[in-house]
């Protein structure tokens, strides 16, 4: 079971607190912005004499308001093609469980959320990485390099959208790239659409609205980074192949339940106002701005532009992101302040990338990363591994 790139220096920066060092945390998507108030009284107001299981699925009402949410965002489905699943987590290991068999192969773009990792060394399936590059911007690689990648057991594409870690916004094209390779060697389509609510520089496109492709599709969804919930942990498990959703539903009653509180969280911030996302999608944005513009005026330092979610890869003049990363923690500080990034090593699956790749979230407040850019240009410039 490999560590978490995102959690594995945790010791190191608690070491640092310890000696009065404030530590900036680039390092994971927690959000900042405050949990809409209104669906955490909805929590309190409950009045529930005796917290009782769910149904397996999920409660229906919070499955009926999912429908609404869904064709709010153009996308067709009924309550009977939703499981309520425990984070984005369960849904992503419910899609490996019940689409694939020990020894199958899932197409991945590399870099790619390190927890696919875990949850694919739990399924005993293997992540076969294609590989995108910082100087495209970590666009969708070319349909050819997908193919060379496909074997018997490939049965699987995994694509993020927006991406996570590195912020690219999926065209429409690229899209409809996947949806004929898929329909071409009968693959599933599995979707990560746990940012779809912040794409700034165009539309996030649901692979659930690829036509002809709604047997092949499992989206994977979570409420957790979009009303700021991530301690809720309630997500979606979403198909409309029932064979699929029947498997699913035999791993979902296995765990009895989804979490019963969390789902009334998830209920209420349905009934948001419709505007709620303008403001922290605007934020978002302001915070991307400012630390790309930050990020690229550091000499040797590149950042692509992302399209959406609130992460950046950026490549640094180092030799090795982990020894770099683990440095600012055990050795830095700038002001009595030091941050927290993410080695991008763990993000790849070919041995060797990364290196001198670091994700960043940028979920602080603009002075935050102000600070923690003033602390990392001076960072750079004591480091003794420059490359």
């Amino acid at each position: 079971m490999p560590a978490s790139p995102i959690r594995k220096l945790v010791p190191f920066a608690e070491a640092a607190k310890r000696k009065g060092i404030k530590v900036y945390h680039l390092n994971i998507g927690q959000p900042d912005i405050e949990t809409p108030p209104a669906v955490l009284e909805a929590v309190r107001k409950a009045n529930i004499p005796v917290l009782e299981y769910s149904h397996s699925a999920g409660n229906e009402s919070y499955r009926n308001k999912l429908v609404l949410y869904y064709q709010r965002n153009g996308i067709a489905v009924t309550k009977d093609q939703i499981i309520v699943t425990a984070g984005g987590s369960e849904a992503i290991q419910f899609g490996f469980f019940a689409c694939l068999n020990p020894g199958d192969e899932v197409i991945v773009p590399e870099p790619f959320y390190a927890n696919y990792n875990g949850f694919a060394c739990a399924a005993g399936v293997t992540i076969v990485p294609v590989t995108s590059s910082i100087e495209s911007g970590f666009a969708l690689p070319p349909i050819e390099d997908f193919e060379k990648k496909i074997s018997s057991r490939t049965k699987a594409i995994l694509i993020c959208n927006p991406n996570n870690p590195t912020g690219y916004l999926y065209s429409e094209q690229e899209m409809q790239s996947l949806r004929g390779l898929c329909l071409k060697y009968d693959l599933y389509l599995f979707s990560d659409e746990a940012y779809r609510e912040f794409a700034y520089d165009g539309v996030c496109m649901s692979a659930l609205q690829l036509e002809g492709l709604e047997q092949q599709v499992v989206v994977m969804d979570t409420i957790s980074k979009r009303y700021s919930a991530c301690g809720a942990r309630i997500g979606a498990f979403v198909t409309k192949n029932k064979e699929v959703y029947d498997a699913a539903m035999k791993f979902a009653q296995a765990r009895l339940s989804p979490p019963g509180l969390a789902q009334i969280l998830g209920e209420a911030a349905v009934d948001l106002p419709a505007n709620y996302f303008d403001i922290p999608k605007a934020e978002y944005q302001a915070r991307r701005d400012l630390l790309v513009k930050r990020l690229n005026q550091i000499p040797g330092v590149y950042c692509p532009n992302p399209g959406g979610a609130f992460y950046a890869i950026a490549k640094l003049p180092i030799d090795d992101s982990d020894r770099f990363c683990q440095w600012l923690l055990e050795s830095f500080s700038s002001e009595n302040q030091t941050l927290m990034l993410a080695p991008a090593t763990g993000f790849y699956g070919t041995q060797g990338l990364g290196k001198q790749e670091v994700r960043l979230a940028y979920v602080l407040n603009t002075t935050a990363i102000n600070a923690a850019m003033d602390c990392l240009e001076k960072a750079l410039k004591e480091y003794p591994g420059k490359s």
